[in-house]
């Protein structure tokens, strides 16, 4: 019999392994690959979950952030201190992109945290007042948006808080200044906050710096700030502040910088500013500051920069006090100063920048100008100066700027050492009583950028040394006696954008040279005697008829002027000038007498002619049954319309009715039609096809508006053409026009109130923005104003007739731009001005008319002593004189004034003369609704 034997130790030995590697080994293997991301420590755990939120590494900076690491301390940005806590995270300008994770909350020892210039959006997490241990946060410069959190409050231990150049809104609260003895720097502007300047600032005794500019704080500033005794740096510009200059800032007798500008304030400069003696930049331009300026504060011994401008400052330059002057920088600009430049501003050695223009000075330019060693910018402009241009002013070594125009009682030659020893690149003498000669002393003049010589009487040719300005970019000679030929050497200023010629008395052709300066925009060559074909090469094929009006000698494509026709009349003409005798002058002259009357007739009769005609359109009978009078192509975009042709045959019959007539405008005749299901429309009939040439183009130009969808913008139905007439149907607006509300309450139309007046400028900037930045391609408006923002019932807009530039008749720009725009004020310059160089910045201008119509009340052109005022000229001067409230409609009663106010210099901004001004419509949206969050809170 078999006995069973315990196995032996080598056979115990395989059964154990064979059970540690089914049992022992995957036990190993989990402990062995998960040992690493244990060994990171709570703060490292911290930070890889707020690197999750991040979406957008371009730079990699977060690379070496691992999680095989025990510590985050050898990380890019992290620098732990020497108990190995982490101490600070400096990640400023790596692009990074996404939200600001809570878990930073976690690391407790944190001294900085520093996330500026990055693309971190979303909101300001609250949870990062439990890091109660932070000195500085810095999240700057990047799109984080809503309000600030109250709980940062709680930061005790911060000395420097910086959340400018965000999106950030609502108000400052007070409540994050309730803990903030050890607070130093505060930036919260270039956001979009509202409400007032916290009060509680001052008691925040160890401030040294203050930033709250560029946002929307209203009210005025408190008194309370004159206890930050150590406050070096104050900036509350770009606001709608309101009130008087609290004379407890002459308090804070530390500050270095105090910036007030572009708000509302008013009142006189507190008299104890004199106590800032450490002051060396102060600006309150752009306000309505009025009185006098203190003689203690224009010549302060530590100032060096001084900008008023833009006020309603009033009397002489004071005289100065005793004691030398640091002042660099003076702008007292578009005040309303008066009498002569005092031997004391010529005395500051050190002034480098010097603008008293748009005031009321006279008298002579004194002599003694060259004691003013350091200048480089300086100008004198509109205002009413005396006599002659010192020579001495070409001797002024470092000047850069000089403008001295329209000063209109300025009179005598250009000072024929001008460019002596400076390097002028911009000289402006505009608009003055210069006669003579452009002197040859400009050829020193080789930095020249800008020259403007224009509404002189300067005589002679164009001299060609002027070309020695190889980088000049602008070149106006506008509205002189300059005679002789345009030199072919201007071609050789490849660097020039603005030309204009205008006015004067130049001959012979113009020079195809001009087309090879391809930087080239403005080009203006009309009212003097030019004769040839018009060269279409380089640059010069962008131009039409506005660069070349008034030169009767001229032919080419842009005039519509045939050169062999030109050619073949003048050779006729020439010809029987050979045979002319006293007889033929004589029948010469008495056919010239008869035209003469035949003209006058004709002129005076040509109104009622043109009303004759004009009633011939409705009077034209129906077509009878046999003929239809759907003789062209109808399209219809929308499904819903009727599309039987007996509704369109009832409803176009209604166009030979005088009395569907329910408006008309620069491109036809509007007319309302209602069918038989109910349906009504507005039919325009186009009386202009402008360079449309064919059904083709027609449709291809009315068809990319189709797809044209949005709440504050007449819907395009469909359009019919045929070759006698041609329509375009869209839907109806039942309740009239702006212009209608506003300014023909006579017949029956409602008043506005300012809170549905404002309404409708948001609903129109919506539209617009619309139309520039949510199509492609972009749709430009181009005949934007108030009688093309049609109402509905409940007083919302809609923007009409837009994207049919292309249809406006076939005429020249200049009598285009005229007929159909400039008499209306809501034209840009650039377009009324130069050729048609088409730009959403056009638009812009014209939006910023009806911005300040809608405020005013008034007309966008008036009439005053045969004179034109345009609307926005008229309540820019209101306001530089500190007389903006005046402007507001008397109708708006007791309506906000700051927001019309805004509303104002919004309207303003729109209507800058140079395009590059001018703020995009997104960006005028952004500050409409900003106005209207502000106004809501």
């Amino acid at each position: 019999m078999q006995s069973h034997q315990p196995p032996s130790f080598s056979q115990a030995d395989g059964v154990t392994r064979k059970l540690m590697r089914l049992f022992l080994f995957p036990f190993l293997v989990i402990i062995l690959t998960t040992s690493p991301c244990t060994a990171l420590n709570e703060e490292g755990l911290a930070l890889l979950e707020f690197r999750k939120s991040i979406i957008s590494d371009p730079f990699e900076a977060l690379a070496s952030w691992n999680s095989a690491n025990e510590t985050p301390c050898t990380w890019f940005g992290v620098i732990c201190d020497s108990e190995g806590n982490v101490n600070r995270i400096l990640l400023q300008g790596k692009g990074l992109s996404g939200t600001i994770s809570s878990s930073l909350s976690r690391l407790n020892r944190l001294r900085a945290l520093v996330l500026s210039n990055n693309s971190f959006s979303g909101s300001i997490p609250p949870e990062i007042s439990l890091i109660t241990t932070l000195w500085k946060l810095n999240i700057s410069e990047n799109a984080l948006s809503g309000p600030i959190p109250d709980e940062l409050g709680a930061l005790g231990s911060l000395r420097m808080f910086d959340v400018s150049g965000n999106f950030l809104s609502g108000p400052i609260p007070a409540t994050f200044f309730r803990i903030c003895s050890r607070l130093r720097f505060v930036d919260f502007s270039r956001n979009n906050h509202t409400g007032s300047v916290p009060a509680r600032l001052g008691s925040c005794d160890r401030l040294e710096g203050i930033d709250l500019s560029h946002n929307r704080l209203q009210g005025s500033i408190p008194e309370e700030l004159g206890n930050l005794k150590v406050l070096g740096f104050l900036s509350l510009a770009s606001n709608a502040l309101s009130g008087s200059l609290p004379q407890s800032l002459g308090s804070c007798v530390s500050l270095t910088l105090l910036d007030l500008s572009m708000n509302m304030l008013s009142g006189q400069i507190p008299s104890t500013f004199t106590n800032l003696r450490n002051l060396s930049r102060f600006s309150a331009g752009q306000n309505l500051l009025s009185g006098i300026i203190p003689a203690e504060v224009l010549y302060h011994s530590a100032l060096q920069t001084l900008n008023l401008s833009f006020n309603a400052l009033s009397g002489s330059l004071p005289t100065s006090v005793a004691g030398p002057t640091a002042l660099k920088v003076l702008d007292l600009s578009a005040n309303h100063l008066t009498g002569s430049i005092s031997t004391s501003v010529l005395s500051l050695e050190r002034l480098q920048f010097l603008n008293l223009s748009n005031n009321q000075f006279s008298g002579p330019l004194p002599s003694q100008l060259t004691k003013l060693i350091s200048i480089e910018s300086f100008d004198l402009s509109s205002n009413n100066f005396t006599g002659q241009i010192p020579p001495e002013i070409g001797r002024l070594r470092n000047l850069s700027v000089l403008r001295l125009g329209s000063n209109p009682t300025l009179s005598g030659v250009i000072p024929s050492d001008m460019c002596e020893t400076s390097d002028l690149t911009v000289l402006d003498l505009q608009k003055m009583d210069l006669q003579g000669g452009i002197p040859s002393s400009l050829t020193g003049c080789r930095s020249l950028l800008n020259l403007d010589l224009s509404h002189n009487k300067i005589n002679g040719s164009i001299p060609i040394f002027l070309t020695n300005a190889t980088r000049m970019k602008s070149l106006n000679l506008e509205g002189n006696l300059l005679s002789g030929s345009i030199p072919e050497s201007l071609g050789n200023l490849s660097d020039l954008e603005h030309l204009d010629l205008s006015i004067n008395m130049l001959t012979g052709g113009i020079p195809s040279a001009l087309g090879d300066i391809k930087t080239l925009l403005f080009l203006n060559l009309s009212y003097n005697s030019l004769s040839g074909p018009i060269p279409r090469n380089g640059a010069l094929q962008q131009f039409n008829a506005s660069s070349f009006l008034g030169n009767a000698g001229l032919c080419g494509a842009p005039l519509g002027v045939s050169c062999s026709a030109v050619i073949a009349t003048r050779s006729s003409q020439r010809k029987k000038s050979h045979v002319l005798g006293a007889s033929a002058i004589a029948a010469i002259v008495t056919t010239a007498v008869i035209a003469l009357g035949v003209v006058v007739i004709f002129v005076m009769n040509f109104r009622a002619l043109k009303r004759i005609a004009e009633d011939r359109v409705y009077e034209s009978t129906p077509p009878s049954p046999e003929a239809s009078p759907i003789l062209g192509k109808l399209v219809l975009f929308s499904k819903t319309l009727p599309a039987k042709y007996e509704d369109w045959e009832a409803g176009s019959k209604a166009l030979l009715d005088k009395d569907s007539v329910i408006g008309s405008g620069t491109l036809g005749t509007v007319f309302k039609t209602t069918f038989d299901t109910g349906i009504s429309m507005a039919v325009k009939k186009l009386e202009t096809l402008g360079r449309i040439k064919n059904s083709e183009e027609f449709e291809e130009e009315i068809g990319r508006l189709a797809n044209v969808k949005h709440p504050n913008i007449v819907t395009m139905q469909g359009y019919f053409w045929s070759p006698t007439m041609q329509l375009l149907l869209s839907d109806y607006i039942p309740n009239g026009s702006l212009y209608n509300h506003l300014h023909q309450q006579d017949a029956g139309f409602g008043q506005l109130s300012w809170k549905r007046r404002f309404e409708i400028a948001l609903g129109t900037a919506h539209g617009l923005t619309y139309l520039h930045h949510d199509c492609t391609p972009q749709i430009l408006h181009f005949d934007l104003k108030s009688s093309n923002i049609l109402l509905d019932h409940n007083f919302v807009p809609y923007l009409s007739d837009y994207g049919l530039s292309k249809f406006s008749p076939m005429l020249d720009t200049y009598v285009t731009s005229r007929r159909f725009y400039s008499t209306l004020g809501y034209v840009a310059p650039e377009v009324a001005c130069q050729s048609f160089r088409l730009s959403d910045k056009c638009d812009v201008y014209s939006f910023g008319v009806v911005l300040l119509e809608l405020a005013t009340g008034r007309h966008p052109v008036e009439n005053s002593d045969s004179n034109c005022i345009l609307l926005c000229d008229a309540v820019r001067s209101a306001l530089e004189r500190g007389r903006g409230y005046s402007c507001i409609d008397p109708q708006l009663g007791s309506a906000p004034q700051s927001e019309i106010m805004q509303v104002l210099k919004l309207g303003l901004v729109c209507t800058s003369q140079m395009p590059s001004k001018r703020p995009s419509m997104a960006e005028v949206m952004q500050v409409l609704e900003s106005i209207k969050s502000g106004n809501d809170l």
